[in-house]
């Protein structure tokens, strides 16, 4: 009830002008000074503060100071009071700042003994030492001070309104309680005191989650099967799964969205200049998986029933990884939203088992890969040379290297020599040439030694450290452990460039003219010719 996926956070910092007492001072002053003089008005006889275990200094300041009373100054350890970003760098202590909303939110004794009574509003660092290594928030060492101390504070806009609005939860200010409201009018159901937990949850959920989503698709995200437009994608179907777990018979997402941008308008004011394509973008994710739901949930009801019907033993309780992997495979359901479906059913789900289908998958559409680029060869054959002996790049400092040839392939066997008219791969402990990647195609170029000449018309990588090259022996031969010298056709390389350079320029374009949800999805490169992959909404 106090915590969002998407939250505003206010805050001050400071750089040598103030410290521990400049921090503390002026956060009482804003959170009790009056309404008049630009203040928020809390009672201080219900504020608390912590402070780090040791950090005497920063409990003198509230005590003597501030003149907040010894027993409502509580001392919490590292995992509580103490803030790094998780790597060694700047850390220091930290004064946190809570309110007490009454015995009615539970029971007495301060945040160490109620932080849901004890609603924690503002946290104030004081940015003093250096972190060493360390794994977590409490297990690493504290190597030194800081040559210039500095503050860093964070108040959380969510709580606040909740206090200052006198409602139960971050849910039911004026921020959120209006996706609610229309959650109900399209639902039926009922929120609040009467309602189950669950269906408050599905509530929560329906206004969090419309809210975040907006954000994410203001700041050009757009749904996809992974990184960040995948958490915009569950984000969105959950939207629609709790809204229809609700009552909702048809679409949804359209009235949720304009509701949340009528309401965060005002303080984001480049919501306006969006509002189309935000709306377009979570109405055609809605349409999208609406189908995938209808289609999906049959499968699972059908895999319940058939569960339950076939025995009665423990294994019934348990929904197979093969069957959790297909509907997320065929029906593009994420395995949290199936676990969900299984807990709401009385079952679970056989996570090693999906897990294992998975893995399978990458590993088949891997090898597929690889079979495109290399054949039939097995790439076990090239494991010693990628355990022991990386190929040095130096293609970016010059177009033409010494390089001694430490292997010899052909046709998927090792070899000691190759002679004139053979294909052969090419291994060399250093090479000019460009392996092919991220949509750019390989260089072309020679390779020499003496009378010897082969010509490369492909370069691959191989566990991201072996460059392969693939060539045609066009003059003479050559031994394993032969010097040589590398070089590629510059007229390939310029061509190539200009290619790959043209994919950014026309990504450019096409944000300029289309939006900022014209994201590339792929591309490729070769002298005289490119290929531009981009996702967009319609």
């Amino acid at each position: 009830t106090r915590h969002n996926t998407f939250f505003q956070m206010a805050g001050n910092v400071s750089f040598g002008q103030y410290f521990k007492e400049g921090a503390i001072t002026n956060a009482w002053t804003l959170l009790t000074g009056s309404v008049d003089e630009g203040g928020f008005g809390l009672d201080p006889e219900r504020l608390w503060v912590t402070v780090y275990l040791d950090d005497d200094e920063a409990a003198e300041i509230w005590r003597d100071k501030i003149g907040v009373p010894e027993e409502r100054i509580q001392r919490l350890g590292m995992e509580d009071n103490y803030w790094s970003m998780g790597i060694p760098g700047p850390c220091g202590p930290c004064s946190e700042i809570y309110y007490d909303r009454g015995p009615e939110y539970g029971k007495d004794g301060g945040p160490i003994a109620d932080d849901n009574r004890y609603m924690e509003i503002w946290n104030l660092v004081f940015m003093q030492n250096e972190r060493g290594e360390g794994i977590g928030k409490g297990n690493f060492e504290i190597v030194g001070e800081l040559p210039k101390k500095n503050i860093d504070t964070g108040l959380g806009i969510e709580r606040v309104a909740c206090i200052l609005q006198d409602v139960d939860n971050v849910y039911e200010t004026d921020l959120l309680r209006p996706v609610i409201d229309v959650a109900e009018e399209l639902t039926g159901a009922t929120y609040g005191d009467k309602a189950s937990h669950e269906d408050n949850i599905r509530f929560r959920v329906v206004a969090d989650h419309s809210r975040t989503g907006m954000m994410l698709i203001l700041d050009g995200v757009t749904p996809g099967n992974e990184g960040r437009g995948y958490i915009l994608r569950r984000l969105l179907r959950s939207i629609i799964r709790s809204a229809k777990l609700l009552g909702a018979k048809g679409a949804t997402m359209e009235r949720f969205m304009n509701t949340v941008m009528d309401t965060m308008t005002p303080s984001y004011p480049e919501i306006a200049d969006n509002r189309e394509r935000i709306l377009r973008v979570a109405v055609n994710e809605e349409k999208a998986f609406l189908k995938t739901l209808e289609s999906g949930t049959r499968l699972f009801d059908d895999a319940v029933q058939e569960l339950k019907s076939t025995s009665r033993a423990k294994t019934a309780k348990v929904l197979p990884g093969e069957k959790a992997f297909e509907l997320h495979d065929t029906y593009g359901f994420p395995i949290d939203l199936t676990l969900e479906m299984a807990q709401e059913a009385g079952l679970e789900v056989d996570l090693d088992g999906f897990n294992d289908a998975m893995g399978e998958q990458r590993r088949r559409a891997k090898a597929d890969n690889q079979a495109k680029k290399h054949g039939h060869t097995d790439l076990s054959l090239y494991r010693d040379w990628v355990d022991n002996n990386p190929t040095v790049f130096t293609g970016f400092e010059e177009l033409t290297s010494d390089a001694r040839v430490i292997g010899l392939v052909r046709g998927g066997e090792k070899v000691d020599q190759v002679h004139e008219g053979e294909q052969v791969e090419v291994i060399l402990d250093h090479t000019p040439l460009y392996a092919e990647a991220g949509g750019q195609m390989a260089d072309r170029g020679r390779i020499m030694a003496g009378e010897s000449l082969l010509e490369v018309n492909d370069v691959q990588k191989i566990g991201k450290k072996l460059w392969v090259h693939k060539a045609t022996v066009t003059a003479g031969g050559l031994d394993l452990g032969m010097s040589v010298e590398a070089a590629v056709d510059e007229q390939w390389r310029h061509g190539a460039t200009q290619a790959h350079s043209a994919t950014h320029l026309i990504h450019a374009a096409l944000r300029q003219v289309l939006g900022p949800t014209a994201v590339q999805a792929g591309s490729m490169n070769r002298p005289g010719y490119l290929r531009f992959d981009f996702n967009y909404t319609e």
